[in-house]
């Protein structure tokens, strides 16, 4: 049985246990308190013990395609050099370090944040293609709004050559991997999926851009090893004929293990952005708190398009109830069709199940939202083989994100248990034996 705490090789890189903190919303931005941030949110992991602390996404280019507000860009290699702080951070306590690269393409704030349209009227959305027609009917329903720039060869070549100059930072500061985001309706998604991609050129095939993005990396950063998320769009609604199935995922990771990607990241969710991504209970408290409202009309476009955004999210978290572990099935598949790591994240929250899962369904397992109550959670789930994270899936930490709000978690109950295992010091490295009891 492989165990939590046996070492991976991922490229030319061995991380120290299998458990990672996947990738948030660190809400960080630019400025000049940016890296004290994301050293606040990132280095408990750490020194708790996670082999991996993965950054959340950041954008490759200068101005747009932030797919929600305070996202870290990360194409200023002035910049980036302040983030070797960061990554010795990280390394001080023995564990690894992956950024992050993204761009959101159509799903970007000039998209859907009507205050941030409102204050950049002249941002163009990158477009794989003309957007499909359920988005173009929402641009005319007036709750997206889109200014596409359809991507010709060229330009698709450019922008894979700005995820390699961004990841050639990256490893000159430290950085031990490079993780695409490839999944969530981010632009890489966008060339992979058939509901955004009718290209007629090379890149009608989508994989040809993470080709490409591999190319350039391997350009800029050397023998870095590079992750990607690779999904499949099996939550799509029933009317969305054309989308990524379980055996065209699997597919795809299999070519991705050809072209040289060292890991990868299988998910499933949909052609939306949705709760597909973040299965579980419909954040009502977070939409009540009063606190937010004024940040959901700017976003949203006003109360009453708020109000129609929280009806939707109401009505999606019944279709996208919590499922433990719900990418472990199209993870094995991928796992037994590529001779590469094989990484799973999305509604892991118990230590036996994590270990049911390792050298089965996968090579290492990560959790995202549970690290918003318990920035510390490595240091329970290495010590304790029958712990499980406080987090509920309540997702009362998303939805306030939308108005640059920080990720924390919000629910007072989860809290008030988190509080009460620091008090006992169950977040002491070390500090508590594998059959402990956590009550």
């Amino acid at each position: 049985m492989t165990r939590l705490s046996s070492p991976l090789r991922v490229g030319g890189v061995t991380i120290p246990n299998r458990l990672y903190r996947a990738p948030l919303l660190e809400c960080a931005g630019n400025g000049d308190d940016a890296v004290d941030r994301l050293i606040d949110a990132l280095e408990p992991a750490a020194a708790a013990g996670a082999g991996l602390v993965c950054q959340g996404a950041t954008i490759v280019r200068g101005d747009g395609g932030c797919a929600a507000p305070g996202m870290t860009r990360v194409h200023d290699p002035e910049f980036v050099a302040r983030l070797g702080r960061l990554t010795d951070r990280i390394h001080d306590h023995d564990a690894t370090v992956a950024i992050q690269l993204e761009h959101g393409g159509l799903r970007s704030m000039e998209t859907w944040h009507a205050g941030y349209r409102a204050d950049n009227p002249d941002l163009r959305q990158p477009a794989v293609s003309r957007p499909p027609w359920p988005l173009r009917l929402l641009d005319r329903l007036g709750f997206l709004s889109y200014d596409p720039q359809v991507l010709s060869t060229k330009e698709v070549y450019d922008l894979a050559e700005e995820f390699g100059r961004a990841a050639g930072h990256a490893a000159d500061v430290g950085y031990d991997l490079i993780h695409v985001a490839g999944a969530n309706m981010g632009i890489v998604h966008q060339f992979l999926s058939p509901f955004y991609n009718r290209r007629d050129d090379e890149f009608g095939d989508g994989v040809r851009f993470l080709e490409a993005i591999h190319d350039a990396v391997r350009d800029h950063a050397g023998d870095v090893p590079l992750v990607t998320k690779v999904p499949a769009e099996t939550a799509a609604p029933p009317v969305i004929r054309r989308h990524l199935d379980r055996s065209d995922a699997v597919e795809v990771c299999r070519r991705l293990d050809d072209v040289g990607y060292d890991a990868l990241v299988p998910v499933s969710g949909s052609v939306f952005w949705d709760m597909s991504i973040v299965r579980g209970s419909f954040p009502a408290r977070a939409w009540r708190d009063a606190a937010f409202r004024e940040g959901y009309d700017e976003a949203f476009g006003g109360r009453l398009r708020a109000g129609l955004v929280a009806l939707a999210n109401r009505v999606e978290s019944w279709a996208y109830d919590f499922d433990p572990a719900w990418n472990a099935d199209l993870c094995r598949a991928v796992r037994d069709a590529v001779s590469v790591p094989v990484w799973c994240e999305g509604g892991i929250r118990e230590r036996p199940r994590i270990d049911r899962l390792l050298g089965d369904a996968c090579d290492m397992v990560g959790m995202a939202r549970p690290f918003y109550a318990e920035p510390e959670l490595p240091a329970r789930l290495l010590a304790n083989a029958e712990a499980s994270a406080v987090c509920d899936s309540c997702n009362n930490c998303t939805v306030p994100q939308v108005t640059g709000a920080p990720g924390v978690c919000r629910t007072p109950a989860v809290v008030e248990q988190a509080g009460r295992l620091r008090r006992r010091g169950a977040y002491a490295t070390g500090g508590e034996s594998e059959s402990g009891s956590e009550g």
